[in-house]
């Protein structure tokens, strides 16, 4: 957890500057009023000592560096998720578009998708085969193909990894 400005409680703070120079202990209204100065944010770096070390750090970095941490650890700590996305040979435009921006959302965010096309007959192949390459290319700025498109029997496929 991040705790920062007047979250801090001590009374006293071992303070770092902005460019990592030690100023040494001061009060911890005087490192509010140099952050405040600074145009910067005064993040504690550790509760565990007396006085606690506490940083200058630019206004705004602090947070997103801790979210892009929990994004990064939220990335290692699962596999990608897929998604399935159901169509069929003969898919009417508003549905191609409903569908489209369902995967669109899910590819931002994060998720593969498995795009699925059931076919009623063998003669519906090369059409699947068509609109998937299609919703590829629309795709492609969002994720790229980690199949190529396999089309068997019954269905026509291919999975989509986010970039």
């Amino acid at each position: 957890m991040l705790i920062m400005n007047e979250k801090i409680r001590a009374s006293e703070v071992a303070l770092t500057g902005l460019d990592g120079e030690d100023l040494g202990v001061v009060t911890r209204d005087e490192a509010l009023a140099l952050a405040k100065q600074a145009r910067a944010d005064l993040v504690c770096t550790s509760l565990l000592s007396s006085p606690p070390p506490c940083k200058l750090v630019a206004r705004g970095a602090a947070k997103q560096a801790v979210s892009q941490e929990k994004r990064a650890e939220r990335a290692r700590e699962g596999e990608i998720k897929t998604k399935e996305i159901r169509l069929t040979a003969q898919i009417e435009d508003h549905d191609y578009d409903t569908k489209l921006r369902q995967s669109e959302k899910l590819l931002s965010s994060g998720h593969a998708v498995q795009l699925t096309v059931k076919l009623g007959n063998a003669k519906e192949g090369t059409r699947a085969k068509e609109l998937l390459e299609r919703m590829l290319k629309e795709l492609a700025q969002l994720g790229t193909k980690e199949t190529g498109i396999q089309v068997s029997g019954k269905q026509a496929a291919v999975r989509v990894m986010p970039h």
